[in-house]
């Protein structure tokens, strides 16, 4: 009897701790749903409030080139801001099942094929930005995944984000949307098998190997969905806060060039005309540096200025999958040689998606 009036208390106490993290639960989500509510409303009626700015309270002239560059930012930037929101959201949720630690679990002892499909899949859900391409790159190889692998979740990674898939949703639909995923995974899935087959481990900096791989086992924390919430609000304020400067940026350089580049111009440059114009695009590409926030309103631009599709593409993957700035963070860890045959068969990938882009469209 005294045993049980002891456990009493404590039992009483946890069931109260249960119904708090249910009441709290309960409040996030119905914040949530509020949330989405409000979301949908400003969505469906950025076109009206757009029309209401420039031509009620700025009294604008309509079809002039300034009004037509002022309509397309004032629309675009709260459009893909919204759009950005939502996917962070949803993905930093997705995340949360997802840690580096697991990642590299899931990764170690696969085989090639396999391994690179996985790795470059994974890279699309895995939080990556060029700075952590060293750490990613050393914590695989100590977990003992295939180099091939590694490359193919590098890759993948930075070119085939959620940001890049939302603005191509928002601006171009669903269809040019997954072509990009899939065209992306593939050069990813390519890229890391052509790799992984050429054996080329030599052409690591020899210190990447002699680093004594540290016990990587982790106790996998069970979180709440209230937690998983969290961890998503967390990620649009991370990710969004470091983004929103590129939008607005690349759709105020779209936003001048969609109100001033005559009609078609861009096709002498980069049409399918120009059979020269792929290999160009990704060349001029590779020593630039932007995101895919900050790249993408500018492709809009200039496929409405005509522009061909797997032109601008082929320049848009060759400034996000193969920027300087990660180039140089890897050759840290990287040969010369190594870092020529990464950009060649990456860059090769792109050519191939920029031509078959043109041919298909």
């Amino acid at each position: 009897m005294a045993n049980y009036q002891q456990k009493k208390p404590l039992h009483d106490g946890f069931r109260k701790i249960q119904i708090a993290d249910i009441m709290k639960t309960s409040r996030k989500i119905a914040a949530l749903g509020l949330a989405i509510v409000v979301w949908i409303v400003l969505y469906t009626n950025l076109n009206l409030a757009t029309d209401y700015v420039v031509d009620s309270l700025l009294g604008l002239d309509k079809g002039a080139h300034l009004t037509e560059a002022i309509r397309f930012f004032i629309y675009e930037v709260p459009k893909v801001l919204l759009l950005l929101t939502i996917v962070v959201f949803v993905v930093g949720i997705i995340r949360s099942w997802f840690s580096p630690e697991k990642t590299r679990k899931i990764l170690a002892g696969k085989s090639l094929l396999a391994g690179n499909i996985m790795a470059s899949m994974l890279g699309v859900v895995t939080p990556f930005c060029s700075c952590s391409a060293i750490p990613l790159f050393l914590g695989f190889v100590e977990a003992g995944v295939p180099l091939g692998v590694t490359f193919s979740f590098l890759i993948a990674a930075p070119m085939v984000n959620e940001i890049a898939l939302v603005l191509l949703f928002g601006m171009f639909g669903w269809e040019i949307a997954l072509l990009y995923m899939s065209t992306g995974l593939a050069i990813a899935i390519f890229a890391g098998f052509v790799i992984g087959k050429l054996k080329l481990e030599r052409y690591v900096e020899d210190w990447v190997y002699k680093i004594k791989a540290g016990s990587h086992e982790t106790v996998d924390e069970k979180i709440t969905f209230s937690e998983r919430i969290d961890t998503g609000i967390e990620a649009v304020k991370e990710i969004v806060a470091k983004v929103w400067v590129y939008i607005v940026i690349g759709i105020a350089v779209g936003a001048g060039i969609h109100g001033y580049v005559p009609e078609n111009f861009m096709a002498s440059l980069m049409g399918k005309s120009a059979w020269w114009s792929v290999p160009v695009s990704v060349l001029i590409g590779i020593p630039m540096y932007s995101n895919a926030a900050g790249i993408i309103p500018i492709v809009q631009a200039l496929l409405e200025k005509g522009a061909s599709l797997g032109t601008v593409l082929a320049f848009m993957m060759s400034v996000i999958g193969l920027s300087l700035p990660e180039l140089i963070i890897l050759r840290k860890v990287l040969k010369i040689q190594m870092l020529a045959v990464f950009v060649s068969v990456v860059g090769a990938g792109i050519v191939i998606v920029g031509y078959l882009f043109n041919f298909i469209f």
